[in-house]
Parts: C-alpha cells; structure tokens; sequence
C-alpha cells in the first residue's frame, strides 16, 4: 500500500475516534485543563510509527522532513520533541506543535480504556483529571462499568495495525517512533516522484 493510501487510512481512523472521543466527553463532561501539558512531558511514552505517519508526510510535504529526522536523531530528551512548553520554568503548561497530527496514543489518553488482569474496562486518565473532576471521574468509572461507551486502547491499535501490520505492531519510545515514520516516508519517497498532485515547497 502507498504511502499516501495508509495516512488516508490512519486519517480516517482519527476521524471516527475523535467523534467517539467527543461524545464520550459531551457524556462525561471530563476535560483537559486548558494550557495543560503535563501528561506530554512524560519520558516513557511509547508509540507506533504508524500512528505518526500522518505526521511525518505532512513534514515531506512541507519540506521539512530532513529538518525533522536531524532534530530527532539530535536531541538529548526522551520527551515528545513535538510538545512546546509555555516556558522552560514550568513544563508541565504547554501544548502540541502538531496538533492536527498527534498520535493515536495523544488522542486516546485521558478518553480511552485498558483492560486489566480480570478483563475489567480501566479509563486511562491522569491524576489532575482525577483529583480535579472527580464528581465526574467517579461517576464516569461507575457509567463504564455500566455499559458506556468508550474508546478501547487495544481495539484501536487493532485497529491501526490493519492498515500496516509491521509499522503498527511496533512500539517503541516516542521520539523513535517519530523518527522510524520520517524515514519510511523518506524511503519511500527516495526513488519515487514528488507526489504529483502537491506542489513541492523546499
């Protein structure tokens, strides 16, 4: 499959789970804290490379792939390099350079649900969230257990792998998953035409 066929295909994945997301947040009336970026500047996040191929074509697109791959293979951090703190004195306020673009793993925290030891649905959320809301956090628990609809962890990244097995079954930390799409998109792209129907910027 081409590269420009498996990001409509991911983009149209985000598409369905951003309107499961709204209406499980027009339900449960749980919300990020505007200006929070906390759960970002976390060091251990993983992801696929997939869920970031959308990413990493709009870089090529836009010329600025090479730029990209060089920024990643040379920062010292293991936090999202797309995360843009408000300042560098409090990293936890901040927000998404590539919003539009984030990852499957972005989207579906604070909104989705694991499954524990026993089977059981476990909506994955932080602790500001938690302590914050939690007339609506411990109402919302209470509605999973009854039924309500939520985004699965595991069923989306079922999912996602559909559209490329290798790509999507690989997780690895954030930033190299950024890194591995750049470079497939890069690869791919090294003995093919610029695609055609966009006009090449750089």
């Amino acid at each position: 499959m081409s590269i420009a066929r498996r990001v409509r295909s991911v983009e149209l994945l985000y598409t369905r789970l951003d309107k499961e997301i709204a209406q499980f947040q027009s339900t449960t009336k749980l919300h990020c804290i505007a200006g929070c970026g906390k759960c970002c500047t976390k060091p251990d996040v993983e992801a696929s490379p997939l869920e970031f191929l959308p990413w990493a074509y709009h870089q090529f697109l836009q010329g600025r792939a090479l730029e990209a791959l060089d920024r990643l293979k040379r920062s010292p951090s293991s936090v999202c390099i797309l995360y843009s703190p408000l300042s560098l004195g409090d990293m936890g306020k901040g927000k998404c350079s590539e919003y539009a673009h984030r990852g499957l793993i972005c989207r579906l925290f604070g909104y989705g649900a694991g499954r524990d030891k026993i089977g059981q649905l476990r909506l994955a959320t932080c602790n500001i969230i938690k302590e914050n809301q939690k007339d609506s956090y411990q109402d919302t628990v209470n509605a999973i257990n009854n039924g309500l609809s939520i985004p699965i962890f595991s069923d989306q990244y079922k999912r996602l792998a559909q559209i490329d097995f290798k790509l999507g079954n690989t997780i690895v930390p954030i930033n190299k998953a950024l890194q591995m799409a750049l470079e497939e998109v890069l690869h791919y792209y090294a003995y093919r035409p610029f695609p055609s129907k966009f006009k090449r910027s750089a």
